[in-house]
């Protein structure tokens, strides 16, 4: 009978180990790391996430760049900081300009496929994404090995059904590779979602005539 018990015992531990191992990890705020390439140069973001804010910072030479946005896409803002240039600007978009960045965005239709394979550690499997304005596929890899805020998802992703390890990322007509390195649960820094005060306010026209934009 003791032998019994303990081989119920331990096949208990087992599933139960097994079922942890399995569990979905739930984040309510964290960081996701992830690499990209902007004009042939590896770049490195992270993205710090909330349930109503999202942060996502970033060098390009010797500039640092935070891009800000809100849950309900109502706010939207780029920072930029040039220490050896004493540049601090912050180019806050207009109610019209943010309802223009959203309209711009693709719109996707889903169809999960059967393949499957591990990125940067995560179960992840195909999804066949379909842009409904141009027809054009997209091969997404997403994951369900944990849930995170709608924040830290792309807009256009929302309803993909996981979260997106490995993608194409659009902003501005262009479009980009993106590749999760990592998600964690370590927490903002204070002020990540703010505005410091020493930041001068200025459109984003203003901000395009810097980068020598239009």
């Amino acid at each position: 009978m003791k032998v019994k018990l303990l081989s119920i015992a331990l096949g208990i531990v087992l599933s139960a180990t097994i079922m942890s191992a399995s569990a979905q990890k739930t984040y309510t705020e964290g960081v996701v790391t992830y690499k990209t390439s902007m004009r042939g140069q590896d770049v490195e973001i992270k993205e710090y996430f909330t349930a109503d804010s999202a942060a996502a910072t970033f060098t390009a030479g010797p500039a640092t760049i935070k891009l800000l946005s809100d849950a309900n896409h109502k706010s939207f803002a780029i920072l930029v900081d040039v220490p050896v240039a004493s540049i601090k600007k912050a180019a806050i978009y207009t109610p019209d300009e943010v309802e223009q960045v959203m309209s711009s965005l693709p719109s996707f239709t889903f169809a999960p496929g059967t393949e499957t394979k591990q990125i940067s550690g995560f179960n992840c499997k195909k999804v066949v994404a379909t842009d409904t304005k141009d027809k054009k596929t997209y091969d997404i890899w997403v994951t369900n090995d944990i849930t995170v805020p709608p924040t830290a998802i792309p807009e256009y992703y929302k309803a993909i059904g996981g979260f997106p390890v490995q993608y194409t990322s659009f902003q501005q007509g262009q479009s980009t590779e993106i590749t999760v390195s990592s998600v964690t649960d370590q927490k903002a820094p204070a002020g990540t979602f703010g505005i410091p005060a020493d930041f001068d306010k200025i459109s984003k026209d203003d901000l395009a005539a810097m980068s020598g934009g239009r």
